[in-house]
């Protein structure tokens, strides 16, 4: 996702507290893959859950501390996954004049 300029992506990790990482990038560094890979086993983590949590809905004798887990880890992946989107989306070259 480089176009060689300098500009700061935000990682798919926080810091400390909880506190965003931005790194300031052109995008082809070792951290900038790290990055890349660590979104990637995000996304697959998050479409694995999806399955999971699909087959929880289905089971009639789920019990709540099931469901709850689930739920938790639901959070948490979509947590990442929005992270991941807000990151991208800020690296989206801007629209070109009358592109609307």
């Amino acid at each position: 996702m480089s176009d060689g300029t300098i500009s700061p992506r935000l990682l798919p990790w926080t810091g400390a507290e909880g506190k965003r990482c931005l790194l300031v990038t052109d995008g082809t560094g070792p951290l900038s893959r790290l990055a890349d890979t660590v979104e990637r086993v995000q996304l697959e983590m998050a479409l694995g859950l999806l399955d999971h949590a699909a087959d929880i809905l289905a089971d009639r004798r789920v019990t709540p501390a099931q469901l709850r887990f689930t739920l938790a880890r639901m959070h948490e992946a979509l947590t990442d996954v929005h992270r991941i989107a807000e990151s991208r989306g800020a690296r989206l070259p801007a629209p070109a004049c009358g592109d609307g």
